[in-house]
């Protein structure tokens, strides 16, 4: 994947820290489902990696409708990626992201035939990072209540990863 811009390395090095992301499906009624899920440590091409049980709600609303939203976020960075998830039963890969984090959940192990991928390709995401800890979005605060100017502590990015892919395909 092309990254002319360094804006999909950027969303790379923000995500890479935050473990716990919130995975949105849509219900049999048309329903958002919001579910925590623990991301799995892969190098960020626009795709993510979760584990889940074959039986799952998660996995029978994929079924019904690919289309998912994924959020991360931290005390200073937020990150929203729209995508399609797709349950994937590969063991070997299963194998390979497995780790002590997700056997806490799924303590039957990898290779136990309930236990499932899911893989979200991402087609866009857009994120939000206010560089400088905690005490930086706070002072651009109040200057920005002092002044009346407007607040512009935070860096704002829309990343098309379609885009990026399709540049990389050619």
């Amino acid at each position: 994947m092309t990254d002319e811009s360094g804006q999909i390395r950027r969303l790379a090095e923000l995500a890479k820290g935050i473990k716990i992301a919130m995975l949105t499906t849509v219900d049999e009624e048309g329903h958002f489902i919001g579910v925590p899920m623990a991301q799995q440590e892969v190098e960020f091409d626009g795709d993510l990696w979760f584990f889940a049980e074959r039986d799952s709600r998660v996995v029978g609303n994929l079924t019904l409708n690919p289309h998912v939203g994924v959020t991360l976020s931290s005390s200073d960075t937020w990150i929203s990626i729209d995508g399609d998830g797709e349950v994937v039963e590969d063991a070997a890969k299963a194998r390979e992201l497995w780790n002590s984090w997700v056997e806490a959940w799924l303590p039957q192990g990898p290779d136990d035939p309930n236990v499932v991928l899911i893989k979200v390709t991402g087609h866009g995401a857009e994120y939000w990072d206010t560089p400088g800890g905690r005490a930086a979005p706070i002072l651009s605060f109040a200057k920005a209540k002092i002044t009346g100017k407007r607040y512009e502590g935070a860096e704002n990015e829309r990343v098309d990863l379609d885009e990026a892919s399709a540049d990389e395909d050619r």
